[in-house]
Formats: C-alpha cells, sequence, structure tokens
C-alpha cells in the first residue's frame, strides 16, 4: 500500500499541499492562512533523523500521501520528555489504516529516544481522529471549551495522552 520512511526535504511541496487541504477546509488545525513551502520551512527544519523531533512519511508510487510527526511540546526545558504529535492523510487515502501505519512507525523510532509522553490536540468533533488516537493507545485527559475561531465558529479542543 504505502512505503513509511522519514521526511525528506524534496517532499516539503507535497506535505504543504497535504496540510493546506485541512487549513483551507477543516477546523482540524487551527492555522487559517495556506502555507507556502517556503513558509512551512520552519516547521519543517524541526525534524531529525534522530532524536525526539521525528516526520515520518507514508508515500505511494513515488509521491507523499500523508505524514505523522512529533514536535515540541512546550518551549520550558521541564517538557522536554514530552512531545506533541500531529498526523495529516491526503484525502483519499484517510479510513484505509494507513494513519495507525504512520503513528506505529512514529512511535517505534520514539521508544529508541527520552520520550515519556505523547500528547495530541483534536478539534472537536472528529470522530475519525478520536478513535485513530484510542486505536493507538492515546487516552483523553482534558477539554478545552471554545478555545479557537475558525470558519466562523467556535471549537473545542480535546487532549489526548499517550505514554511512551
Amino acid at each position: 500500500m504505502a512505503e513509511l520512511r522519514p521526511g525528506a526535504a524534496a517532499d516539503l511541496p507535497a506535505l504543504v499541499a497535504i496540510y493546506n487541504h485541512y487549513v483551507e477546509k477543516t477546523s482540524i488545525t487551527f492555522d487559517v492562512e495556506p502555507f507556502t513551502p517556503e513558509t512551512r520551512r520552519p516547521w519543517f527544519e524541526q525534524f531529525a533523523a534522530r532524536g525526539r523531533y521525528r516526520l515520518i512519511v507514508a508515500e505511494h508510487a513515488g509521491e507523499p500521501i500523508g505524514y505523522a510527526c512529533s514536535m515540541r511540546f512546550r518551549a520550558k526545558r521541564a517538557y522536554d520528555p514530552s512531545v506533541e504529535t500531529s498526523i495529516y492523510l491526503a484525502p483519499p487515502w484517510t479510513g484505509r489504516g494507513l494513519g495507525r501505519q504512520l503513528y506505529a512507525e512514529l512511535f517505534t523510532a520514539l521508544a529508541r529516544e527520552d520520550v515519556h509522553r505523547a500528547y495530541a490536540g483534536i478539534t472537536l468533533p472528529n470522530a475519525p481522529s478520536v478513535a485513530l488516537h484510542e486505536k493507538v493507545g492515546f487516552s483523553r485527559v482534558g477539554l478545552m471549551h471554545e478555545v479557537g475561531f475558525k470558519l466562523g465558529r467556535y471549537w473545542d479542543v480535546a487532549w489526548y495522552e499517550k505514554a511512551l
């Protein structure tokens, strides 16, 4: 189905296109302006082949079709053993089990690192994302009411946690 591998600089335009779909058409991300590869480059440059901050890309027929990543959770140093995770798939690839595969690869990589907990924020409602996160071992730990405003309304965000 898809090959999983670490992200590469050549992936950036395709990853931006995948992400921009969610920026422009959904509340899943609270970014409200689409990115270009250049404006998204600082996000990409946080990832490394080793360490806590990883980018795993799913590729089909030579084209990126989705990704999962782990990023800094908060800037204060005591938070360093925690990461925030994120996952985005090109719309035709949702609901096929690819999210579970990407997360499995990401968590395997993180198991070799000094990471204690992973966190994920999910804009509600989003039953597919909630189901995915619960299937891979996340538990809901909190709810922030009407924390973001996008597409003409306020949205709640549920926070999920996974021990690593």
